[in-house]
């Protein structure tokens, strides 16, 4: 600000509004089986609180990374996340050793 100028009395140097807390996530690992991958992540995606989930190889690449929104219904499983589950089992069919990676977002038991 200029030393010039006045400063306006309707703007103060706090920020009166409150932030909402920061969302918290737990991050859960996985090794699993390319035969058992698509029953394993059509589990998770049916989790009301998974955030996103990576599935990475043995040397630790992330070959997908599946974003969730909260609370995915079960009719929208189908449509919507069809070509995510063909490229997941198409991934377990092609890698035998694979770790998922799970990230949920924890919740407050406020009410």
């Amino acid at each position: 600000m200029n030393p010039n100028e006045t400063p306006d009395p309707n703007i103060s140097g706090e920020n009166k509004e409150t932030t909402p807390a920061p969302i918290e996530y737990d991050v859960e690992e996985f090794k699993i089986s390319g035969d058992d991958l698509l029953a394993k992540i059509r589990e998770l995606i049916e989790e009301a609180n998974v955030r996103r989930i990576l599935i990475k190889n043995a040397e630790g690449h992330t070959l997908i990374e599946i974003p969730l929104g909260v609370g995915v219904a079960a009719g929208v499983l189908g449509a919507t996340l069809f070509p995510i589950l063909a490229a997941v089992g198409a991934i377990g069919a092609l890698v035998a050793k694979l770790t998922i990676v799970v990230e949920r977002t924890i919740r407050d038991e406020d009410p």
